[in-house]
């Protein structure tokens, strides 16, 4: 298995509840960082809601990787938020 392989993909009942629509390998080696872009299933409108953004770090230990914590961006204005603070830090040195 490869970080490539990772997925946040979640299936219950029959319906994907949660369907990883892209993500972006941050950092690789014995401790793995992915960002992840997903959507939740909405029950209620049958429909799939608003894009969220996941932090993820996984350690690997014998050729496998085992969640160890994760950040959740709830939505796109606190995803906004933090790139501006991060674009703001980094113009700064």
């Amino acid at each position: 298995m490869t970080p490539d392989d990772l997925s946040i993909d979640y299936e219950e009942g029959g319906i994907l509840t949660t369907k990883q629509t892209d993500k972006v390998i941050l950092s690789k080696g014995a401790w793995t960082t992915i960002l992840f872009r997903y959507q939740n299933w909405d029950h209620a409108s049958e429909s799939y809601g608003m894009d969220k953004f996941t932090i993820r770090r996984y350690q690997k230990r014998n050729g496998e990787y085992t969640p160890r914590s994760k950040f959740n961006i709830t939505n796109a204005k606190q995803a906004g938020m933090i790139v501006e603070a991060l674009q703001g830090w980094i113009s700064d040195k």
